[in-house]
């Protein structure tokens, strides 16, 4: 096979990054991958500061089931999480990565960044410096929210969109917004996948013993960092509506972050102990059980650009209640599940109660799934690849 080797720019080698990667390893000779972490969290590792757990670089990288052709080198970026200091941070990102690729005598012939600040900043500087062709993923905030901060953001986005060679959004919703910016650049949408051979039908009751969940409990699952724009707080006083009407009723929420003691306080306040679980962060691979355990999965958020996550639940065969938030109305259909308006306690209590009254056709469900399976998105994928190295 021809010598073609892949250099990736990401915040993380989890989930749909590490999923893709993986899925188009075979048609790489080797796949290098550049995962930008804060040595700022890792204080995290010495004092127990929630919010900044999630960020360390050992919860940023997970290598179980990595192809003997990918390597991944986790690259430290100091800056503190202020917006003037996240505005400048593109070109020294890249003067880091630059040093590090020369030092490590790492060649590519085609760049791949996810997320466009500041990994497509550097991706474009590193086209310009070894004139390899350049793709990059837009995902969310780094182009919903960052280019309409103000006028200085909106410059720097675009810019960094005008000098690539093609660009990928992950829905619709993402799409408009590139539209807004005005980039002269080639632009397709390809979603996010998930494994078909992880995410599948599986026995509830087997689940839930193995998780050790209760047999007899009605019981909804939700996951998404534990973030204001996640939305679980209404999730929460949905609960305390649901319960008088449905006291068998446990809802879990997996996931960690800042806002995991005001939960558990309103939890505590509204008497849901018994009710509502915060289970805390689990491993990836663990995510099929729990979303085989439960009846329903509910996905609050307020903002949300594509949510891979419900696609998972549906590929378990589950419904899904979901929140018109820019990326759920692409995926969630009358056979699949319920869409609501955001920040809405009683709609979604009105859903999930309607959600777990309706028969749903689980089998229908999976099949519809499948449009959003790894092994499609991967093909779409690698012929952009294939267009771009021709190029």
């Amino acid at each position: 096979m021809e010598e073609k080797i892949l250099i990736v720019l990401s915040d993380h080698y989890l989930t749909f990054v590490k999923d893709q990667v993986e899925s188009v390893a075979s048609s790489f000779s080797h796949i290098h991958v550049l995962v930008r972490y804060n040595p700022v969290t890792e204080i995290s590792t010495y004092f127990p500061i929630d919010r900044l757990k999630p960020f360390r670089k050992s919860s940023l990288i997970d290598l179980a089931g990595k192809p003997e052709n990918v390597s991944v080198h986790p690259i430290p970026v100091w800056f503190l999480p202020f917006d003037r200091e996240y505005k400048s941070l593109g070109e020294r990102y890249f003067r880091i990565v630059e040093a590090y690729i020369s030092k490590h005598q790492i060649t590519g012939h085609l760049v791949h960044a996810h997320f466009i600040w500041p990994n497509g900043y550097a991706a474009i500087r590193i086209k310009e410096k070894y004139g390899i062709p350049c793709l990059m993923t837009a995902h969310g905030y780094d182009i919903y929210d960052l280019p309409f901060r103000d006028d200085h953001w909106r410059t720097i986005i675009k810019n960094v969109l005008d000098h690539a060679d093609a660009i990928v959004s992950v829905s619709a919703s993402n799409l408009s917004c590139i539209n807004r910016l005005g980039t002269r650049t080639p632009v397709f949408v390809i979603p996010n996948g998930y494994k078909s051979d992880v995410f599948y039908p599986q026995d509830m009751q087997e689940c839930r013993k193995k998780l050790g969940l209760p047999r007899d409990r009605t019981i909804i699952l939700a996951i998404g960092n534990l973030v204001e724009e996640k939305g679980l707080k209404y999730l929460i006083s949905a609960m305390a509506h649901l319960v008088k009407k449905r006291p068998d009723m446990l809802c879990v929420i997996i996931g960690r972050g800042g806002l995991k003691k005001e939960l558990q306080n309103q939890i505590h306040s509204l008497g849901l102990d018994a009710y509502v679980t915060l289970a805390g962060g689990r491993p990836h691979t663990e995510i099929p059980l729990w979303l085989n355990a439960c009846k329903l999965f509910v996905f609050p958020s307020i903002r949300e650009s594509f949510g891979i996550v419900q696609i998972e639940a549906m590929a378990c065969g589950k419904p899904v209640v979901a929140t018109i938030n820019g990326g759920s109305e692409e995926i969630v259909t009358p056979e699949s599940g319920i869409l609501i308006i955001p920040r809405s306690e009683v709609a979604l209590a009105d859903a999930i109660e309607c959600g777990l009254g309706k028969k749903w056709d689980g089998e229908k469900i999976v099949e519809y799934s499948k449009k959003f399976s790894l092994e499609q998105v991967s093909t779409m994928l690698a012929n952009h690849y294939t267009e771009l190295l021709k190029g």
